[in-house]
């Protein structure tokens, strides 16, 4: 067990060597490390400045032995280059990229999308450019391994999305897809069998930023403005059928969202239950259970297509490592944190990447305390808040101190 009284320099030495303890199994030349030191990096970076100087950079200054590679996503945050406002890095091109579209960054092998309508993917965004077959030789020769990096980010404009996607507790579509839905599980086991059979990768990682309805309902993510507790998900058709399988009863986890939604909204707007908020929201819990049931039914289903995935690329390429990216909501959001359970990952896994960024133990921290602290935690939360700032985080009122020696960046 860690100490309690560990300074900020001792916190950071033991993380960095925590995170740096898995080592995958190795082929080609020897990597500069036996100790995987990875990055995730977008094709942005390799088309702005070519691979093999990327490639030194990443080598000489960070001595880089795996790149997680964004081949997947319609989130410009992994893929695209700093984001607009924020101060550009001293190298590579001096704009920001406000056109990024996104989307499968490599070829797409017509023949792994017959079973699922979302087959339209390629990014368009530089060309004809298949950013693995570009990046692979030259990372081989160095002994640097490449893990495919895909995100669960969708744009609402593709071809056919409007049937993938999940539906929220009013029937309406929400710009989420459903892990129940047969063509987008179908489309995530395709696309990870034409990266297996395609290219002599070193391995997948699928990262899924998401909760269930319970935690959205809560807001209990760093988001701003927290989630609407009317917008949470997933209520279509294929949720409501799996639900019914396992004996919940779909009409009450209905009615106790609902009752839910009216309870965080008096809570948004400064007024009080009687018994508190606390006690008003382990009083809704305990009259619906089906409310935790509910929550347990989406983590269970994004278990299950993490266990599709794994048996999909394991089935064309047993060598080929797979892992997933873990949401930085682990750090502070107790309920998804219970739901991560490791020895249950396991059993799908040869790596697991749990996000420890900077900013989630400051910002983001105080977004999620705002968030969730006007409601059910809120005296404890607050509370919490002031130990925070106690310690030397930097922490004011729930927001961070611009002016305090000992901020989260350093």
């Amino acid at each position: 067990m860690l100490r309690s009284n560990v300074n900020r320099r001792e916190f950071l030495k033991i993380a960095g060597t925590a995170s740096a303890a898995y080592a995958l199994p190795t082929s080609g030349k020897a990597a500069v490390s036996s100790k995987m030191i990875g990055i995730q990096v977008g094709a942005v970076s390799f088309v702005d400045e070519g691979v093999e100087k990327v490639l030194d950079v990443l080598q000489e200054r960070a001595c880089v032995n795996t790149l997680f590679l964004a081949v997947f996503t319609y989130g410009r945050g992994i893929a695209g280059r700093q984001i607009p406002g924020q101060p550009l890095p001293d190298h590579g091109k001096q704009e920001y990229d406000l056109s990024f579209h996104g989307g499968n960054f490599a070829t797409p092998h017509a023949k792994y999308y017959k079973n699922t309508v979302l087959r339209d993917t390629r990014a368009p965004d530089h060309g004809d450019l298949d950013i693995l077959a570009e990046v692979l030789p030259a990372a081989k020769k160095r002994g640097v391994k490449v893990i495919c990096w895909l995100e669960d980010v969708f744009r609402t404009d593709l071809p056919h999305i409007e049937k993938l996607q999940e539906r929220d507790l009013y029937g309406r579509n929400a710009e989420t897809l459903c892990v129940n839905n047969p063509d987008y599980r179908n489309f995530l086991t395709g696309l990870v069998e034409d990266y297996t059979r395609s290219y002599d990768i070193d391995g997948i990682m699928w990262g899924s930023e998401r909760q269930g309805a319970l935690c959205d309902s809560l807001g209990a993510t760093h988001d701003t403005p927290p989630v609407d507790p009317g917008n949470v998900t997933c209520f279509c058709e294929f949720c409501q059928s799996k639900a019914k399988d396992r004996g919940i009863n779909v009409d009450r986890a209905r009615e106790g969202f609902l009752q839910l939604e009216k309870f965080v909204r008096s809570a948004r707007s400064g007024k009080r239950p009687v018994d508190g908020h606390y006690v008003q929201f382990w009083r809704l819990l305990l009259r619906y259970p089906e409310l935790a049931a509910w929550e347990m039914l989406w983590t269970d289903s994004l278990r299950e297509t993490y266990a599709s995935i794994y048996k999909t690329v394991k089935a064309a390429k047993q060598t080929v490592p797979v892992g997933w990216h873990i949401w930085h909501n682990n750090s502070f959001n107790p309920i998804y944190r219970a739901e991560q359970d490791l020895h249950e990952l396991s059993q799908y896994s040869d790596f697991i990447k749990i996000v420890m960024y900077n900013n989630c133990g400051g910002e983001r921290m105080a977004l999620y305390v705002d968030n969730i602290g006007s409601h059910t935690l809120c005296g404890s939360l607050k509370t919490e808040l002031a130990r925070l700032q106690l310690c030397g985080h930097g922490f004011q009122g729930g927001e961070l101190r611009p002016d305090s020696p000992h901020r989260p960046f350093g």
